[in-house]
């Protein structure tokens, strides 16, 4: 599992956004947001470089936390 923290990350558009652009580039990920927190993991095949690369592309500004 990969987590980040995304602050602006703020209704459930963004939520569905990302979620959305992390399966673009991993089709079989599983992720959960909390919009609480502003935190998102994600378990996916895909590294966690593309995975921030992806959400960066739809606009967000993810930063990786520590495992």
């Amino acid at each position: 599992m990969t987590a980040f923290s995304v602050p602006d990350m703020h209704c459930d558009g963004c939520v569905k956004a990302i979620t959305s652009a992390i399966r673009g580039v991993s089709p079989e990920a599983k992720v959960v947001a909390d919009l609480a927190t502003k935190k998102v993991e994600v378990t996916a095949t895909a590294s966690a470089d593309v995975l921030a690369e992806a959400m960066r592309d739809a606009g967000f500004t993810p930063e990786a936390l520590a495992a």
